[in-house]
């Protein structure tokens, strides 16, 4: 087989690969392109992996799930997404356990006791009495709840009602009498007004002794 001679400028690479050298730069050239396409194509999918591992709150995938943790190395906990965490149901402890407040039960506040005294006729102070000076010290004024008694300590309640009408008054005993045979005691005009005895001057009625 005749030799060829290599010609002027033509390298010995280019004499030694002879026809196939003008081939090799466009296999050379098609097969970089190809392999770039596929680097990018396998950059956008861990890409999008990683994306959705960041939206989800899960591990990174990047570390190999083959690779064995050094002895001496604390186990390595998979992440917990936050907004997973917030459905689960806390475990009821001391903080979270639900808290009853009791109220102290009111103390019922009792009413007033009263003694029955009897029944007695009553009358009122005329009005020249008004400014007068009292058994107790005080000066009368018609116009307070007060009354006299003969015997009842001065600043005693007694409850008057007159049993014709149903009407019923408290009064202060301050003052000593009534000196009338068959009265029982005497009020100020204010209370007889609302006991109704300002028509007849007197009535009958009944009294109660109030204590506290």
């Amino acid at each position: 087989m005749p030799q060829r001679t290599a010609r002027g400028g033509e390298t010995g690479l280019g004499f030694a690969l002879g026809h196939r050298h003008p081939l090799s730069a466009p296999v050379m050239s098609t097969a970089i392109h190809t392999t770039g396409h596929a680097a990018r194509r396998r950059s956008a999918r861990t890409a999008q992996w990683a994306l959705l591992a960041g939206l989800l709150g899960l591990a990174p995938l990047t570390a190999s799930s083959a690779a064995a943790p050094d002895h001496g190395s604390a186990p390595i906990e998979p992440a917990t997404s936050t907004a997973m965490s917030a459905l689960l149901p806390l475990p009821a402890t001391a903080d979270t356990a639900e808290i009853t407040t009791e109220f102290p039960a009111e103390t019922a506040v009792s009413a007033p006791q009263e003694t029955v005294l009897g029944q007695g006729s009553a009358s009122y102070y005329a009005a020249k009495f008004h400014g007068r000076r009292t058994a107790s010290g005080e000066t009368f004024d018609n116009g307070d709840m007060t009354a006299a008694h003969r015997t009842l300590p001065f600043g005693t309640l007694v409850r008057v009602t007159n049993p014709a009408n149903g009407a019923s008054v408290v009064v202060r005993v301050n003052d000593r009498g009534p000196f009338t045979k068959g009265r029982m005691i005497d009020v100020s005009r204010a209370a007889a007004e609302q006991l109704g005895l300002i028509a007849r001057g007197h009535a009958t009625v009944e009294l109660a002794l109030i204590e506290s």
